[in-house]
């Protein structure tokens, strides 16, 4: 395992996370402690040292178990938690950006991840009520009383995350890290917006779902794959079709689909640090595979195609050879930048 910095922090933190929603068996489809442990050793054994959680993973057993696991070396590592989802849903204040939640939240998910502060505490969704200005300046003050070493933001518009950044910047306050998003062959949405922002801004970029619920490992394609519990029951003709392209690049390869889909997107252009969520201890030993596995350019870029997207607009109006002509007339190839 190689270290990477956190954004423009100084933080190191490992170029793989392990994340933690399979970390507990409430919701149907996790592991066991005893499985969660032998997950996390594998993963410190590596030089893995970001561990990321959240208040609602099965309902707070992820965080329960993630603190004992780290308790007897705490400093080591770097703990990330979330706050937003709600955890008495009929409680209008129990869920949300606001300030409120923010407090009550942080400090139930100091006690059950057994510290006195976290490393990162990301904005865990943006829920589109609660003013930009007090969500920077709340967690601004959890930074300045000790409680929050760096904070980032996760599932929200990029004109909402450049917005916050820009406010925190202008204003003094603590600014984020760090960005987490979704990203994946079978998701790229994030091409779009999310990840020109964070590159734009020098942030480190947390992508989940990169095995996209087990589906790029080519198990939903295989009628003798195991019955075990699962995220998802299924998976559709597309992303099917995307699987068995990566598997037939990790049969000339070497290695497993999985690692195939961890090396495509840590192949990316960014700061990209692909968050492990593994429900075995054989499953996280085969994704940290993917730390030998360098693809040749060409097998990225015929997994790039087979998942290709078409950005939109503005994207694609502005990068069409018209447009830049229009703008640069003969001279934009001349001009560096």
């Amino acid at each position: 395992m190689r270290y990477r910095l956190l954004g423009g922090s100084g933080l190191r933190v490992s170029e793989l996370a392990l994340g933690t929603m399979t970390f507990g068996e409430t919701w149907g489809w996790g592991a066991s402690k005893d499985e969660s442990r032998k997950i996390f050793e594998r993963f410190r054994e590596a030089g893995g040292n970001f561990v990321d959680t959240a208040n609602n993973y099965t309902d707070g057993t992820s965080e329960e178990f993630v603190g004992e696991l780290v308790a007897s070396d705490r400093e080591r590592f770097v703990l990330a938690t979330k706050y937003t989802l709600t955890m008495r849903p009929d409680d209008p204040n129990a869920g949300g950006n606001h300030r409120k939640n923010l407090v009550q939240s942080l400090e139930a998910s100091l006690r059950r991840l057994g510290t006195d502060y976290v490393d990162l505490l990301w904005v865990h969704m943006w829920d589109g009520l609660t003013p930009v200005t007090e969500v920077v300046r709340a967690l601004d003050d959890l930074v300045r009383a000790g409680k929050v070493l760096h904070v980032g933001v996760s599932d929200t518009p990029a004109w909402v995350a450049a917005r916050a950044h820009a406010i925190a910047e202008l204003r003094g306050w603590t600014p984020f890290t760090a960005v987490q998003l979704p990203y994946s062959l079978v998701d790229r949405g994030v091409e779009r917006d999310l990840l020109p922002f964070a590159r734009e801004l020098g942030l480190a970029v947390l992508c989940w779902g990169v095995l996209e619920g087990g589906v790029l490992t080519g198990k939903y394609d295989d009628a003798t794959a195991d019955d075990a519990p699962r995220r998802y029951t299924r998976a559709g003709e597309q992303e099917q079709a995307l699987a068995r392209e990566v598997v037939a690049v990790a049969a000339e390869a070497g290695c497993s689909p999985a690692q195939v889909a961890l090396a495509w997107v840590r192949a990316q252009p960014g700061n990209l640090i692909p968050i492990l969520g593994a429900r075995t201890e054989a499953q996280i030993v085969d994704n940290l595979g993917c730390l030998d596995v360098d693809l040749e350019p060409q097998q990225l870029e015929r997994l790039a195609a087979a998942g290709a997207i078409d950005l939109g607009f503005p994207h694609s109006f502005l990068g069409s050879d018209h447009v830049r002509s229009l703008i640069f007339g003969t001279t934009r190839e001349l001009i560096e930048g």
